[in-house]
């Protein structure tokens, strides 16, 4: 796999049927290893080893239905209270980050109402605090720690 932007990380990882799979410890079961994934195992491992979001606190490709269309998200963090603390999107690292990608996370935050946004493809990461009454977000240079909420 492509070197990535992040911290080197331990993963686990199987063979089967000609196919790497790598463990997803928040989904508990191994996910065939795409570019896609890669990006996304290394944002979970960053969330939790630098960022020390609790894992119980992180969910991971669900579905989500926006404007009466079924689509999934890729990571969320809620907050102690349920609410959503982070909506982060993964792209493949080949995959460019545009306006397109933005508008892709809003649509998802239009429902989900996240604080902060994360948008990266493992080379490039943007993040974003919402400001829901100017319906605008905030580019900053980093996430907040867990604690620091």
């Amino acid at each position: 796999m492509q070197k990535v932007n992040f911290p080197s990380y331990s993963f686990r990882f199987k063979n089967s049927e000609n196919k790497v799979s790598i463990f997803d410890e928040i989904r508990k079961k191994f996910i065939i290893l795409t570019p896609e994934e890669w990006v996304r195992q290394h944002v979970i491992q960053y969330l939790i080893l630098e960022k020390n979001y609790p894992k119980s606190y992180i969910n991971v490709e669900k579905l989500i239905k926006v404007n009466d269309l079924h689509k999934r998200y890729d990571i969320v963090v809620f907050q102690p209270n349920g609410t959503l603390f982070l909506l982060v999107e993964c792209k493949a690292p080949e995959v460019k980050i545009n306006q397109e990608t933005f508008d892709q996370i809003a649509r998802y935050n239009l429902k989900l109402k996240a604080q902060y946004l994360m948008v990266t493809n493992g080379l490039n990461h943007y993040f974003c605090k919402m400001d829901f009454e100017k319906e605008a977000y905030v580019f900053l240079t980093e996430l907040p720690n867990f604690s620091n909420q």
